[in-house]
């Protein structure tokens, strides 16, 4: 049975907090890669579950929420894994930094092993 979500928050790049709630069981790192002059990008790891292994079943619906502390971001997805074969999600996000729009890519990695017995 799927157990109750857990927080957890990191910083970017730029110093930005961003808030996570995410599955014990099933999360295992979120990743945040943005554009940077010159056409290339740069990527952060912003929070991983303390965890090392899952206590139980991740249940059915992979769900994670992540918000920006200056409220410019808050996005939520749920998917529905009864099979559990999804490995990492990514989500695009466009947020406006005054004039200008960012495009931010953030990578929620799961696959949280299980505990041996």
């Amino acid at each position: 049975m799927a157990r109750h979500n857990r927080e957890g928050r990191g910083l970017d790049q730029l110093g930005n907090l961003w808030r996570i709630s995410y599955q014990p069981d099933w999360f295992r790192l979120l990743k945040l890669s943005r554009p940077v002059p010159g056409g290339r990008r740069s990527s952060r790891t912003l929070c991983r579950n303390p965890a090392r292994t899952a206590d139980a079943e991740p249940g059915r619906s992979v769900r994670t929420r992540i918000s920006a502390a200056d409220g410019s971001v808050d996005v939520a997805v749920s998917i529905e894994d009864r099979d559990q074969v999804v490995d990492h999600v990514i989500i695009g996000v466009r947020r406006k930094r005054g004039r200008k729009t960012e495009l931010l890519r953030f990578a929620v990695h799961g696959g949280l092993p299980k505990r041996r017995i």
